[in-house]
């Protein structure tokens, strides 16, 4: 059974998904931003792991499911954060992913490292939205130039020289932009993320 890793910062107006405003409000991008942390979490907390840790900058609030270890970011950049999370999991197989997708469900989460070392979910727009390891190793993160277009694929070639064996998951589409947001909660039309969008699009019109 492995350990599921959610990455993740507190849904401040402001502070996460500035990349909605405009068309949304900075409070309206952060209530986007909770949706699609709950739906996330939610997902996390249906499948079937042996623990869930909750990686974040900031406090949990009432939108943490019940469940989760909460342990603080370290500083630094993105490359420094993820590679700390993995290294709070060495010796126990674990599948990190982010909040930008709340269309994942419980099942692409159920991953079985029986015959392969590494697990790589590719985001559509370059980057990944899953990575798994079956030997939690930092090193394999330090120094990937994050939030880029190659920064997918440099952090699979980096599984791949390392010699692992690595499967891939689906691509992908995280939530950046509002026509990233559309994509999305069309895909999930049902979940919280997709209703919070549509209340939010309705004070627009």
């Amino acid at each position: 059974m492995t350990t599921l890793l959610v990455i993740a910062k507190e849904p401040l107006p402001g502070r996460v998904k500035t990349r909605l405003t405009p068309p949304f409000t900075p409070v309206e991008a952060a209530e986007l931003a909770q949706a699609a942390l709950e739906d996330t979490l939610w997902a996390v907390a249906a499948a079937p792991v042996r623990e869930r840790v909750l990686m974040l900058d900031g406090e949990p609030g009432d939108w943490l499911p019940p469940g989760f270890d909460v342990v603080p970011q370290c500083t630094g950049g993105l490359d420094e954060r993820l590679a700390d999370a993995f290294a709070r999991c060495a010796g126990r197989p674990t599948l990190l992913i982010g909040m930008d997708t709340p269309q994942v469900t419980p099942d692409l989460l159920d991953v079985d490292f029986t015959d392969c070392d590494a697990y790589f979910g590719p985001a559509q727009d370059g980057g990944f939205w899953a990575l798994g390891l079956a030997e939690p190793d930092p090193a394999l993160l330090r120094g990937v130039p994050m939030s880029t277009p190659s920064t997918g694929a440099v952090q699979r070639q980096r599984l791949v020289a390392a010699g692992l064996r690595v499967r891939d998951l689906p691509r992908l589409r995280d939530v950046d932009t509002a026509a990233d947001a559309d994509a999305v909660a069309a895909l999930a039309p049902h979940g919280r993320f997709a209703t919070r969008l549509a209340r939010c699009a309705a004070t627009h019109h």
